[in-house]
């Protein structure tokens, strides 16, 4: 009785009487705000606006150059997000000529944004003439009355419009943002001057690049554990921002450097990259001789289906030239994506890109044009890669404290540091593992439906393991969507 009365007494403070005796209740508490899909408006907007106003500003000073891939770096990742938009939300199928036209303009993000602020301030609201205490009490409890319906509803809406926000981020930030950023301090560095509307431009970018990689990050979680929805740290944010941002700015600008010193080289190593990363998850397709996934677009032919896992694949790829991407591509796989955590590609591509950044810092050093004269070179060399060194440092503290199923985790950084630094304490581990029995609770993934009957796993008890109740206590708190603590 006293549990109905405070639930009853919680609906009474959610509503509210109207002054013709309607009663209005009004529960947002069920209802997140769509923080992420605003965050990524904003930041489509604000670039697109400064790169049109460089634009007409190159224009002027006739730098046709700069302004030509100004335009291209600002046209092709707009029209991309466009598309993505309309793909994901099934418009060419429903009769939206306004939604379409604003898509046209470039003007998609905006209206979806504003779609999705419409929504959510429309949510939970139900006039109703007459509310009794039954009714309220089966509201509190969600037994299927109206207003229970329509928050769901609401929320299924908000949940589409921020997974859409959440690849047209990522898409902005590789496909547009960071081809602007290198251009952008290419060019400054080039005419030894800097425009204050050329470095906002630069800055907006590398918030735009953050961002997306954060969006990486946290979707490969997401992704990787999608039986739980968990949620990240302010501390797990805060050290995955400062990981990201140092890792792009010192790849950019090793990147930047070195195009200084040898032009041309810069295309071999930028297309080199690309290639490789783009042609490695499709070679592994080939040794595996799998087949096309059909779950990319029932409609979709062959043709269609390959089309679309290029265009895949090649996001992927100019992800992995700048930063982790934190996901590996399985074409053989339904989602398109390996759920197994795998260290030793980790490690490899941190210590490959280390010596890449190496290598082309000490090729601009001994380069350089005279314009550095006035710079300490050896200097700026060693806070590059003192820089690209705390964003592994920093990499490493995510992982090791920071992750939100570390305890999950068959090993972890300390334990691969300890195999590396120790060839007996690998031996011993060995044994450790195998005189103890498999468990759930230190598996690398939550995989809570294994392919063996659940008899053979533990014949005294059959039950499936209460993984629920071992994550209670640890940092691993239910919510529906991992990105609005961002």
């Amino acid at each position: 009785m006293e549990e109905q009365d405070r639930e009853i007494s919680d609906v009474e403070r959610s509503s509210t009487l109207a002054e013709n005796g309607v009663l209005l209740v009004v529960n947002h508490s069920r209802v997140r705000p769509p923080l992420s899909v605003l965050l990524a408006t904003v930041l489509y907007c604000a670039e697109f606006i400064t790169a049109a106003v460089l634009c007409s500003m190159y224009r002027k000073t006739d730098d046709n150059i700069w302004m030509g891939f100004s335009i291209t770096f600002m046209l092709v990742p707009a029209l991309l997000i466009q598309l993505t938009l309309t793909f994901i939300h099934r418009d060419l199928g429903r009769d939206r000529p306004l939604v379409l036209f604003l898509h046209l303009l470039l003007l998609g993000p905006v209206i979806r944004c504003f779609e999705a602020l419409v929504v959510y301030f429309k949510a939970g609201k139900k006039e109703e003439p007459y509310v009794t205490i039954s009714r309220k009490i089966n509201l509190k409890k969600g037994q299927g009355t109206p207003m229970e319906w329509e928050i769901g509803q609401t929320e299924r809406i908000l949940a589409t419009h921020r997974n859409a926000f959440k690849r047209t981020a990522v898409i902005q930030a590789f496909l547009g943002s960071t081809p602007q950023l290198t251009l952008q301090l290419y060019a400054t560095i080039q005419e030894k001057y800097i425009l204050p509307i050329r470095l906002a431009l630069m800055i907006i970018t590398l918030i735009s690049i953050t961002y997306g990689a954060l969006v990486c990050s946290v979707l490969a979680i997401q992704i990787r554990y999608d039986d739980y929805k968990v949620r990240l740290r302010p501390a797990a944010y805060l050290c995955m921002i400062v990981w990201r941002g140092l890792e792009i700015a010192t790849r950019v600008t090793a990147l930047v450097l070195f195009s200084t010193a040898l032009t041309h080289w810069v295309i071999l190593v930028g297309m080199s990259n690309l290639l490789f990363f783009f042609f490695l998850p499709w070679g592994e397709f080939w040794a595996k001789k799998g087949s096309l996934t059909e779950n990319v677009e029932k409609n979709f032919s062959k043709l269609g289906t390959t089309v679309v896992l290029c265009m895949f694949t090649l996001l992927y790829a100019c992800i992995n030239v700048f930063c982790w991407s934190a996901v590996q591509l399985d074409l053989t796989h339904g989602e398109l994506i390996e759920k197994k955590q795998r260290w030793d590609r980790l490690a490899m591509y941190y210590s490959a890109r280390f010596v890449e950044n190496f290598l082309l810092i000490t090729l601009w050093y001994f380069f350089k044009s005279d314009f550095y004269e006035y710079v300490c070179a050896p200097l700026l060399v060693v806070q590059l890669l003192i820089c690209y060194s705390l964003a592994v440092l920093f990499m490493l503290l995510f992982y090791q404290f920071c992750h939100p199923c570390r305890r999950l985790f068959k090993y972890n950084v300390h334990d691969c540091l300890h195999c590396v630094c120790c060839h007996g304490g690998r031996r011993r581990a060995a044994g450790q593992r195998a005189a103890k029995p498999a468990s759930y609770s230190t598996a690398g993934t939550m995989v809570l439906a294994p392919e063996e009957p659940l008899e053979l796993l533990d014949p005294q008890n059959s039950q499936p393991p209460d993984l629920t109740r071992e994550l209670g206590e640890r940092e691993t708190p239910i919510v529906e969507d991992i990105m609005e603590a961002a």
